[in-house]
């Protein structure tokens, strides 16, 4: 939850408990586009208050930082199943009607790349994005420290596909966003007490203070 003044207001955090974070952590930072954080029918009204403690975290590893960006299809039609619904439902939120601009990463993270790399997704999950997955293995990683939003969409989806493929998973407290209070603390309280052995839960100066 976010108070009156502007302070995020979730979870205590559990902090790191298996250690510190070494060199084979990424940190990556799930769809923080203008997309979002600007007044469109998908604004997260988070977005522009998380942002500067996510840029916090990129500053100390750029390096080891990766974006992605969600990417509607130019229409409807070109998706399949029920994302073809979902399209139709928010049609103005196509690619083909929207301007190119949402598309890229907000000023303030956008800075970072290069040395951060971009990786585009049409899907929740971070994983959908062709080769990031191949990435991940070629470069030996083994730990992700996730940031972004939506808490309750495109983090959790990459939080459970990391899961399945084995990674340790450190969730950033104060560096998730949501349009919903309700849902976000719940995903939080959830990560903490039924994934404790496969999820942290942690603050970014934790985080930092850990990835040395």
């Amino acid at each position: 939850m976010v108070t009156e003044d502007g302070i995020i207001d979730t979870l205590d955090g559990d902090g790191l408990r298996f250690g510190p974070i070494g060199d084979a952590a990424i940190h990556l930072c799930i769809d923080m586009q203008e997309l979002f954080a600007r007044e469109t029918p998908w604004h997260v009204p988070w977005a522009h208050r998380t942002a500067p403690s996510i840029r916090h975290l990129v500053r100390h590893r750029p390096e080891r930082t990766v974006f992605t960006r969600f990417l509607p299809p130019e229409r409807p039609d070109d998706m399949p199943g029920s994302w073809r619904r979902f399209y139709t439902r928010w049609a103005e939120m196509t690619r083909g009607a929207i301007e190119p601009a949402l598309l890229e990463l907000v000023p303030m993270l956008a800075e970072f790349v290069p040395p951060a790399s971009v990786f585009d997704k049409h899907g929740y999950s971070a994983f959908t994005a062709p080769d990031l997955g191949r990435r991940l293995r070629e470069g030996g990683v083994d730990t992700l420290i996730v940031t972004g939003g939506e808490t309750d969409i495109c983090v959790w989806a990459t939080v459970i596909g990391a899961i399945d493929r084995g990674y340790r998973v450190v969730l950033a407290a104060d560096g998730v966003c949501s349009t919903s209070d309700a849902t976000h603390d719940s995903l939080l309280h959830l990560c903490r007490n039924r994934f404790s052995q496969q999820i942290e839960v942690a603050w970014i100066d934790q985080i930092i203070d850990a990835w040395r």
